[in-house]
């Protein structure tokens, strides 16, 4: 099973591409998708739609997890964030894949165990779950590792691939 996690952004958005087989991870490929910030908004949309049309055609992904939003204080962040995310998710629904959505407390009760875990163990995880020498850089690539990760360890993947 491929699976695509994404830690939605505008400015910068993590992508992380897994192969999970039985109880091995692979890790295919994981990065970030940069939009310029003198840009207007709707061009840096439509970068981040075309970047991700490209990924999902490149890697053939059988499901898509993305992490939901958390809301904080500044509401022009959430507001451009969650178009980004909404641009994500057509992406997928274009590609015709599966979409999955986790709140940033199931990733790290999937990763680390402990909903309340810091960047810094989840990064560490990350990089033990996956056997990569060194944790993924930037942080939102090793994010969205971590949303792919904890897809593949919960229940909604077990339901969603019943024979």
């Amino acid at each position: 099973m491929r699976i695509i996690g994404i830690d939605p952004g505008y400015a910068i958005s993590g992508f992380g591409v897994i192969d999970y087989i039985g109880n091995s991870f692979k890790t295919i490929d994981y990065g970030v998708v940069r939009t310029p910030s003198q840009m207007d908004m709707p061009n840096r949309l439509k970068i981040l739609y075309d970047s991700y049309m490209e990924i999902f055609a490149m890697h053939k992904p059988d499901a898509v997890a993305i992490e939901e939003l958390f809301f904080n204080t500044n509401s022009k962040t959430i507001i451009t964030v969650g178009q980004a995310r909404g641009i994500h998710i057509l992406a997928a629904v274009n590609q015709q894949l599966e979409i999955y959505e986790y709140t940033p407390l199931q990733v790290k009760q999937g990763i680390v165990g402990y909903g309340r875990a810091d960047k810094k163990q989840m990064q560490e995880m990350v990089k033990v779950i996956l056997n990569l020498e060194k944790i993924p850089k930037p942080d939102d690539a090793a994010d969205a590792l971590a949303v792919a990760i904890c897809h593949a360890h919960s229940s909604k993947f077990k339901e969603s691939f019943k024979l």
